[in-house]
This record gives structure tokens, C-alpha cells and sequence, in this order.
């Protein structure tokens, strides 16, 4: 289902089966599949500054930071969301996972498929899934649509009370986990928010994003440039982010070539909040790049065969789980998780859920 014309921005939409207002609950873990509303503002005035405080992160008393992991997900991205959950798994004991919780935003899940995520999550053994169906911020707008959806923009959909924990791990649903992620939140203060440098996009003025921004404003050249697709806040700074961003769509819109990524590094080029995380826990896959060019070594600084990545980010159209992509070590890494995954659905009796484009891998 895609974006009604003609709503209220900020209004959540269901799928035409189920009452309004239903829920789904699960058995075991704490799960709640939920409409809710993200009420945005529609008025374009500059975001107020954000004063980072000193305050520690918050810790349950074995010593745990309290956390919930955050995924956007629609039907084509259905199957490769449930991956990351399942590997997410594998990088936690069995006592962690329960204290750990997984909340998902979704523009167009059927509530099925949102049903078999829970499952998956309680089975897993996440302590609690939450899922609710929402509409990204009115002034979303998609510059490159060859293979990114609206849905895109829902990661800054996510609110306090939705995530119920003082912090969030957002994660992009084409990465796989191979480490404990939860690293970046030590030490992050409480006005800050985690972020990993972008390996394709090393510098502001040095790669395609934010096209025009420093012909603008010179003095922007070479500011680091962040990647999206894992991003760690405490929850009280979900707000700001969202209304940072909203005023980059607004007064920024001409500099925006990559979507979201761009309107959130418009803002903070603004706002000093970013609290930068190491590489391993934002690392590319690059191999299947290097199956077609050379020009990956002369943009990544590292060493391309590099190990120890926590989270690896198959950025690009050419997804693990298509049968076109190259096969490199970490697209088996991924494809053995992915087969994993299927048998856990099938052993849950949901015997339909395929990869959007391009069928199962071979």
C-alpha cells in the first residue's frame, strides 16, 4: 500500500484487514503489533539548538545499556529485515537478547507478514517487538528512486514512547551483524547521536552528496559526511533529529541528491551532535564492487579485505539476496544467515515469504 493522497501529514494508515485500533499480540515475548501517529510540524522555522548534557548512559543494575534496535521495513524488504533480526540474534546471549528490544516501523506490512515478524522476534528471544504502521514526514521527497522507496524516510518516524527505552540502535535492513553493535552508545551523551563516516562519501565537496552545498558555502569543504544505515540516539534526541531533518527538506531542498542521508547531514553540518563511531560498525561490503571496476580503491581509505567489521552494510542496488549479485565471501556470509532464515520461517508454517525481486538466491 503506498502513501494515500490527500491525508493529513503525520496520520497513520492500516492494512484493509484488521479493525483500527486492533493489536496482535504474541505469545512469549512482549509484542504489539499497533497503528500509532507521528505528528509532525508542518512549520518551516529553524530547529532550535541542541546543548549536549554530561549525563551517562542509562544502565540497568547488572551494568546492560538499555536499548531497543530500530528497523524500517516494507514488503519488498520484508525477508531481508527478518535476516538482520535473526543475525542481530546471533551476536547476543541468550540473558541479552532478553533484555534487548526490536521496534519496526512500516508504511505498507500486511499483517500477516507483521504477525511472522514478532513471531520471529519472540522466537529469536528479543524481550519485546513493537510494530506500528506510519507515514514518513510530509516534506519527504525522493530524488533517487532507483532502488530506495519513502520508506526511507520512517527512521526518523521513530518516537520515545514508540521505542520505550532510553536508547536506539537504528539499522538499515540490508546489513548483517556479526558483532555486538551497541558499542557507539558508550560514552554517547545524552545530546548526541552515533554515526558512522560514509566510505563512499568521504568528505562534504568530495563526492556526489549535497550537490552544490559548498559552491554555497566553501567552508563546508571536507566536513565529514555520515552514512544512515546504523545510527545510535538516545531516545530524547529523536525529536530533534526529526525536526532537524524536516528543516533540511525545507530550506535545503536543492542541495539533496541522496535522499535522507543528505537532509540529515544537512542539518548536521548545523548542529555539532555527532558523536562519530568506528568503521567496524558501519563497514561496506565492497567485493562486489571490485567485481565490476576498480573505482572503490580510489575513494575507500582502508584496506578493502579488511576483518573485525561488527555490521556489514551491503550499500547499493545490488542486494545478497539477488540472484545477479556477485558472489563474494561476505555474499555467502549473508546467503548462509538468509537460508537460516527461511528455515525459521518455515518451521513457523509461513511458507510464502520471497524476496521481492530476483527470487531466492541460488
Amino acid at each position: 500500500m503506498g502513501v494515500r493522497s490527500g491525508e493529513p501529514c503525520g496520520r497513520c494508515i492500516l492494512p484493509a484487514a484488521g479493525s483500527v485500533g486492533s493489536a496482535v499480540g504474541v505469545p512469549g515475548a512482549s509484542s504489539t503489533i499497533r497503528r500509532r501517529s507521528h505528528r509532525t510540524s508542518r512549520s518551516a522555522a529553524v530547529v532550535s539548538p541542541v546543548h549536549p548534557s554530561t549525563a551517562p548512559p542509562t544502565r540497568e543494575d547488572g551494568g546492560q545499556l538499555v536499548y531497543a534496535y530500530g528497523l524500517c521495513v516494507d514488503e519488498g524488504y520484508l525477508l531481508p529485515s527478518l535476516v538482520t533480526i535473526a543475525s542481530l540474534a546471533d551476536t547476543l546471549s541468550p540473558a541479552a537478547r532478553r533484555e534487548v528490544a526490536v521496534r519496526v516501523l512500516t508504511l505498507d506490512l500486511s499483517r500477516g507478514h507483521a504477525a511472522t515478524m514478532a513471531d520471529l522476534a519472540r522466537r529469536a528471544g528479543f524481550g519485546s517487538f513493537d510494530l506500528a504502521w506510519c507515514r514518513p514526514l510530509c516534506q519527504s521527497r525522493l530524488v533517487d528512486d532507483s532502488y530506495i522507496t519513502i520508506t526511507t524516510y520512517l527512521r526518523f518516524q521513530f518516537t520515545p514512547a514508540f521505542v520505550g527505552r532510553p536508547y536506539l540502535i537504528y539499522l538499515d535492513a540490508d546489513v548483517l551483524a556479526l558483532g555486538d553493535v551497541s558499542g557507539p552508545l558508550e560514552g554517547l551523551e545524552q545530546g548526541q547521536l552515533g554515526a558512522v563516516a560514509d566510505e563512499f562519501n568521504p568528505a562534504v565537496g568530495q563526492c556526489p552528496a549535497l550537490p552544490g552545498l559548498v559552491d554555497r558555502w566553501p567552508a563546508l569543504r571536507g566536513r565529514a559526511y555520515y552514512n544512515a544505515g546504523a545510527l545510535w540516539a538516545p531516545t530524547a534526541m529523536l525529536g530533534p533529529i526529526r525536526n532537524g531533518v524536516e528543516w533540511a527538506l525545507v530550506n535545503g531542498s536543492e542541495f539533496i541528491l541522496h535522499n535522507d542521508q543528505d537532509a540529515l547531514n544537512l542539518w548536521l553540518l548545523a548542529s555539532p551532535v555527532v558523536h562519530p563511531a568506528s568503521g567496524v560498525f558501519n563497514r561496506f561490503e565492497v567485493g562486489r564492487f571490485l567485481e565490476r571496476g576498480d573505482w572503490v580503491r580510489r575513494i575507500v581509505e582502508r584496506p578493502l579485505h579488511s576483518t573485525g567489521a561488527r555490521l556489514v552494510h551491503f550499500v547499493g542496488p545490488v542486494k545478497p539476496w539477488l540472484t545477479s549479485c556477485p558472489i563474494t565471501e561476505d555474499v555467502r556470509l549473508y546467503r548462509s544467515h538468509l537460508t537460516q532464515t527461511v528455515r525459521h520461517l518455515h518451521r513457523l508454517g509461513d511458507l510464502g515469504i520471497e524476496v521481492a525481486t530476483g527470487g531466492r538466491p541460488r
